[in-house]
């Protein structure tokens, strides 16, 4: 712990943080000893199947039980081998042959093969299965079809196994970033022996993932899992590349309270934070060597408009929501600076693109489109409720968007929280009318934040549905010859989305984490993205200064 943070702790603190220090060991003093990372993970996880999750906190564990064909370097976000020790790509771009390592093993020694990816791509293409990310595979030739019930042959999908260790994909037009999609959890093998004995191929959240039960490929297994407790997953003995892995384990700790979480991290009892209070964050900035850890992000928080329900069927109510939400006063207060105005879906400067801005601050013109929908003075208002999932981030800005509403449009708006995954099952079956969201790239380009208002899209969610916009996603941009054009198909596309205004963007994220001193290969990325082969502890971390 920096010496420098004793200074703002409280006594209570103090006194826990000497105590882990002196008589007894705090998980940070053991964890460096044994090499166990303490990891503050956010809300308890949805399960740990990778073809039915959809969350961050999943996220973190499933990428250390599972190993996608190509895995992204946590320095440069480029795609390296993982189960494929190399590729092909033709010179159309269409046809990449991926070549499995003859090293790669499942968890209880099976030797893995193309047939794998075969059989999970097809479980996750599978009508049946209902995988919100099954959209991952649609650049692959014939998969929206299939996913889609269009055909049922899945010979006719393009993706085959040339023979046990050669892995062909073709797809539908040239897709940049789909070496990217390898590492997205959707897109892992799973053990089909095992998914088969404990439920089937397409049954979701069956006893399969359970500890006694679960066969993963990664480079950590599962060992224990006490919900709402604790999940720890432990260094494989069958993971090809295992004598790179320098951790012997991780602890998952779910941290859906914030306060609580930093806390943790002050008495020694956490390495790293999911994320930071807001009110501790001018704190944190002040330290000399501090543990505060803040970089660009490529996310957008927003929230769902339900435009299948009234009164949000109306683009004027709407946009009038939208339009009374002043991005730039939230930021300053609420969110401490620590955010950039959001007036679109898409990131700035992804890639080099950058989104329309077709609206700002505006309370007059919100006002007149709310009367023009019938509303004149919040008159006749039938009520509005805001669903956001615990945490206490949520629920201040949630509060702040309650209150603009109020003072500009002259309208109640009750608020509704719920757990996780309460939460999660609301905003899948659309049970809401406002929800709180939050999307983070999976790969790093304009498609992953666009490709979510497909029509019947996995993770749309809101009801919106344009044939026009599909086609430019769908049809158009992947056909563009250079990456100027393909941008401005994004760009009419994303124009055409916010003015009918399915979503209210907020902010563009930044993480903001506290890591512990002796946390090393962890680097700060784009895209937030945690490689555990490359994190080590350094027991030695108090001679380059600190306490504790």
């Amino acid at each position: 712990m920096p010496s420098a943070l004793f200074s703002a702790l409280p006594a209570v603190a103090i006194a826990l943080l000497l105590s882990a220090c002196g008589t007894g060991e705090s998980n940070v003093v053991s964890g460096n000893r044994d090499g166990i990372l303490h990891y503050g993970n956010g809300s308890e996880p949805q399960g740990l199947d990778p073809h039915v999750v959809t969350g961050i906190p999943e996220n973190h564990i499933v990428r250390a039980l599972f190993e996608g064909l190509a895995v992204k370097n946590p320095y440069t976000l480029e795609p390296e081998p993982g189960v494929a020790r190399s590729w092909d790509i033709s010179d159309d771009g269409r046809v990449i042959t991926f070549h499995i390592n003859p090293r790669a093993r499942w968890s209880n020694g099976d030797a893995m093969s193309a047939h794998d990816y075969v059989w999970s791509w097809q479980r996750l293409l599978s009508p049946a299965m209902g995988a919100e990310y099954n959209y991952m595979l649609f650049p692959v030739k014939n998969a929206r079809a299939f996913a889609s019930g269009d055909i049922t042959d899945f010979a006719e999908v393009g993706v085959k196994a040339l023979d046990d260790l050669t892995l062909q994909v073709t797809l539908t037009e040239r897709t940049p970033y789909f070496l990217q999609l390898m590492d997205h959890y959707s897109t892992f093998a799973v053990h089909r022996p095992t998914v088969e004995k404990f439920g089937g191929a397409t049954n979701r959240f069956t006893r399969w993932t359970r500890v006694e039960n679960m066969v993963s490929n990664g480079a950590f297994r599962l060992k224990e899992w006490l919900l709402n407790r604790r999940i720890v997953v432990e260094k494989s003995a069958t993971y090809w590349d295992r004598d790179r892995v320098r951790l012997n384990g991780v602890v998952y700790y779910p941290t859906e309270n914030v306060v609580s979480e930093e806390r943790m991290f002050r008495v020694g009892q956490l390495h790293y934070t999911q994320s930071v209070p807001l009110d501790k964050i001018p704190v944190y900035r002040q330290m000399p060597d501090s543990p505060y850890v803040q970089a660009p992000y490529l996310g957008t928080y927003y929230f769902l408009l339900n435009t299948t329900r009234p009164p949000l069927d109306d683009v004027r109510v709407r946009r009038a929501l939208s339009l009374a939400v002043d991005r730039d006063k939230l930021n300053d207060t609420v969110l401490m600076g620590t955010v950039v105005s959001a007036y679109s879906i898409t990131p700035p400067d992804t890639l080099g693109y950058y989104p329309p801005k077709l609206f700002g601050h505006d309370a007059q013109r919100a006002r007149e489109l709310l009367a023009q929908a019938g509303y004149p003075g919040g008159a006749g208002w039938p009520g509005l409720e805001l669903t956001y999932n615990t945490s206490e981030d949520h629920r201040k800005i949630a509060v702040a968007l309650q209150q603009m509403w109020q003072d500009t449009l002259d309208i109640e708006v009750s608020l509704a929280n719920q757990e996780w995954k309460v939460y999660l099952d609301s905003v899948t079956q659309m049970h809401f009318q406002v929800a709180r969201r939050g999307w983070i790239g999976d790969y790093v380009d304009p498609n992953n934040f666009l490709d979510l208002f497909l029509t019947g899209g996995g993770n749309n969610n809101t009801g919106f549905a344009d044939p026009r916009y599909d086609e430019l996603i769908l049809e158009q941009a992947p056909r563009a010859a250079t990456r100027r054009e393909r941008f401005a198909i994004f760009h009419a596309a994303e124009t055409r989305l916010m003015q009918q205004m399915p979503i209210i963007p907020i902010y563009t994220y930044t993480s903001k984490h506290l890591i512990h001193p002796s946390v090393r290969g962890m680097p700060s990325n784009l895209m937030d993205s945690l490689n555990l082969k490359y994190v080590w502890l350094d027991r030695q971390w108090q001679a380059d200064g600190g306490g504790g």
